[in-house]
């Protein structure tokens, strides 16, 4: 079975879409061989700056002859039917075959197709793969209609076999395909022939091309490290960057310089994101003082001066690049320093969202709500509003206008520079966080409440004027959000009412007070919301106290809107069973958890679901859910047949056996352990007590007959079954569990 090797060599394909054009190039080639007849032991494909190549091993020398039955149309069909049948197989009228079927007899054609060899299927499927590759950007050059990411030079298109190797007879716009290619683009731009794959590697490194992008990010990363590691200093880690730079260059050499003096003091942070977003450097730091003190780049040819000229020129360019950035930082560092009053009244000219108002607003309800959620989370709340307030005053700054990566981090500078407390230049770097499902989640209680109050004002927000996610549109990163609260509820233990925190929020956005009297009762009416609920008393005190004539808006606070905020929790709780599904819970058990009361609590239901699901991993857990579900349907048949609800507690004295009886004294004790468990929030105790009644509801089924002649025995039977299905349904709502 002979061996493929395709090589497109062309200009330089941007770093970004070599891994999926490699991907790509394998799929597209693989499945055409296959979709044409032919089969393959394995392939492999690889991309440089200039060149997509595949391997494909093993594959046969020619496609199979096939046989295929096809069927037309019925005996006496219109002519044109025939006709077009006729066509598509390629046969006469009289290669048919008449047949009887059970509505009259119908034509079949036996066509066979016959077997090609490879070159003839690979020179097809190339053609095809070339013309329709899927580059997200392509062009044209010359007066060909060819489109390809960049000018295409060559086309290497091998068979190997024992006999030696056959080049592929193909050309696409007068590009003939061969045997040669070219090394690299300075050191070694001669055409050279190749055998087979083996050759075409080891050849290629001869003439400084290292092939493979894996290997030439682990040649860059080790040498970086051995320079970094001769000057006692350390390579930050950056394998986005390293697998960027090893798709700029074929032959990569490695070279540390060194970064003036007068650019040592900005933060670290705008060192590496300059010398990372401007021009691909790593950054090198000095373990013992936390600096950076250097970079290393990666060159794509050996020079005589081991890289002097080229680490010259870098550092002339980085030396411009990062004055531009001390210009900034010195710039925004007075106006922090003077207490950022400019950049937070700028923030009024800035739209968040045309339905939702400027940035400054979004910073005052983010405010608001943080001061509501901070006794929840054990935050001062002065510090949480301060907190709120400046935390994205950084986004009115010169350094995060030129590096928007660095929001929140600059927060975090410009916080301390102003003599803000600790806990407030830690919140303004955090609330961001966690921005993915990998992503840190923040501990400390002002970063935790002003991360809350961000998340969930965006939520609301969106949610307020009907910009809600479908399908898998998520303009506005809502699930990010959602998943952001929960994991910031979960990771921190917090027990919050959560529809409370909605309601506010959603009024919030729907009340605009016309003075500063109306804000501050607004304010008072809205944080006794998220504490005690929409018609809690405190809220009513409050309202009761108001002198004169209310605001029009105090209408809407005794209003729950059940469709807004309820469409929200249930939001929340979908974002839930996908957040606790990677830890083997499954959706179902969350709905049983559910249907009990505080489900806005999403602490209070992971720990139920928890405890619930580790029941029912359990034998005894598994056979309960079958016994309730036996009592269940027998109870609710019964019901719907005599009309009637079996409710009334259940008599010992009318229990005819020793299971009976012991079933009565099993839910007395389960009754009692559960509702002080689950009092207790013990719910692991609580789902042990319900497992407990797996045996006793068993041997009940076993030995007893619940819809028994004798009418008193019958619903004193039916009274039990209702007070196993009221006690399991005390733990959970296991109508709801699936299987």
């Amino acid at each position: 079975m002979p061996d493929l090797l395709i090589e497109l060599l062309s200009e330089e394909i941007p770093a970004r879409m070599q891994a999926r054009a490699s991907a790509d190039l394998k799929k597209l080639i693989t499945d055409g061989l296959v979709d044409a007849g032919l089969t393959y032991a394995s392939a492999q494909a690889f991309a440089t700056p200039r060149r997509l190549a595949l391997t494909v091993e093993g594959v046969t020398a020619e496609s199979p002859t096939v046989t295929e039955e096809r069927k037309g149309p019925r005996v006496g069909a219109p002519d044109k039917a025939l006709e077009g049948f006729l066509r598509a197989t390629g046969l006469t009228k009289d290669q048919l075959e008449a047949r009887d079927e059970k509505k009259g007899q119908v034509w079949f054609a036996r066509v066979t197709k016959q077997g090609r060899p490879a070159a003839e299927i690979v020179a097809e499927v190339l053609e095809q793969t070339i013309r329709t590759f899927p580059w997200p950007k392509s062009m044209r050059w010359g007066a060909g209609t060819l489109r390809w990411v960049r000018p295409l030079h060559s086309i290497l298109c091998l068979l190997t076999d024992d006999a030696g190797s056959t080049v592929v007879p193909l050309e696409i716009d007068g590009i003939v395909a061969g045997n040669t290619t070219r090394g690299h683009r300075f050191l070694a731009p001669e055409p050279f022939a190749v055998t087979g794959f083996d050759d075409y590697v080891t050849s290629l490194k001869r003439v400084y091309v290292i092939l493979d992008p894996a290997e030439r990010a682990e040649a860059i990363w080790h040498d970086a490290t051995n320079l970094a590691f001769a000057q006692s200093l350390e390579v930050i880690e950056d394998r986005g960057l390293l697998a960027e730079v090893a798709g700029l260059v074929e032959w990569p050499v490695v070279l540390m310089g060194q970064i003036g003096e007068a650019f040592l003091g900005l933060p670290p942070e705008v060192l590496k994101t300059s010398m990372k977003e401007h021009q691909k450097f790593f950054s090198v730091r000095n373990p013992k003082t936390g600096r950076i003190e250097r970079f290393v780049t990666v060159a794509n040819t050996v020079t005589a001066d081991s890289g002097a000229a080229i680490l010259a020129g870098n550092q002339k360019v980085l030396s411009a690049r990062l004055s531009d950035a001390k210009f900034f930082w010195e710039n925004d560092l007075r106006v922090a320093k003077a207490g950022m009053g400019p950049w937070l009244e700028s923030l009024g000219h800035v739209t968040f969202q045309s339905d939702l108002g400027s940035q400054k607003q979004r910073i005052d309800r983010i405010a608001a709500l943080a001061r509501a959620v901070a006794p929840m989370v054990g935050a001062d709340p002065d510090l949480a509003e301060k907190a709120a307030e400046v935390a994205k005053a950084d986004l009115s700054s010169e350094m995060v206008y030129e590096f928007p990566e660095l929001q929140g981090t600059m927060g975090r500078y410009y916080a301390e520079a102003a003599g803000l407390p600790a806990e407030v230049a830690a919140a303004a770097e955090e609330h961001y966080s966690p921005l993915g499902p990998s992503d840190d989640v923040p501990t400390a209680p002002v970063s935790v409440a002003v991360a809350l109050a961000d998340k969930l004002d965006t939520l609301t927000g969106f949610w307020a004027i009907g910009e809600k996610p479908t399908g898998s549109k998520d303009p506005f990163a809502l699930r990010r959000a959602a998943l952001g609260v929960i994991r910031l509820i979960l990771s921190n233990d917090l027990r919050l009412h959560l529809d409370r925190l909605i309601d506010a929020q959603l009024l919030r956005h729907g009340i605009s007070p016309e003075s500063e009297d109306e804000a501050a009762l607004r304010d008072a009416v809205l944080h006794e919301i998220a504490r005690h609920g929409i018609f809690g008393s405190a809220v009513r005190g409050v309202i009761d106290e108001i002198e004169g004539d209310a605001p029009g808006w105090i209408e809407n606070v005794t209003e729950h809107r059940p469709d807004t905020s309820d469409d929200l929790l249930a939001f929340f709780h979908e974002r839930l069973k996908v957040h606790l599904r990677d830890e083997g819970i499954r959706h179902d058990v969350i709905d049983a958890c559910l249907a009990l009361p505080n489900r806005d609590d999403l602490t209070l239901l992971v720990k139920r679901a928890k405890a619930l699901s580790e029941v029912l991993k359990t034998d005894d857990g598994e056979n309960l859910l079958q016994g309730f579900k036996r009592a269940n349907n027998i109870l609710t048949q019964a019901e719907e047949a005599d009309g009637v609800a079996y409710e009334f507690g259940p008599d010992r004295k009318f229990a005819e056996t020793d299971e009976e009886r012991a079933l009565f004294d099993a839910l007395d004790r389960a009754g009692g352990a559960i509702s002080s468990a689950i009092e207790a929030e013990d719910f692991a105790s609580a789902m042990a007590s319900m497992a407990s009644l797996r045996a006793p509801i068993d041997a009940f089924f076993e030995a007893v007959q619940v819809n028994t002649d004798n009418q008193i025995i019958r619903r004193n039977r039916l009274n039990l079954l209702h007070r196993i299905r009221e006690i399991c349904l005390s733990a959970a709502d296991l109508t709801r569990i699936e299987g």
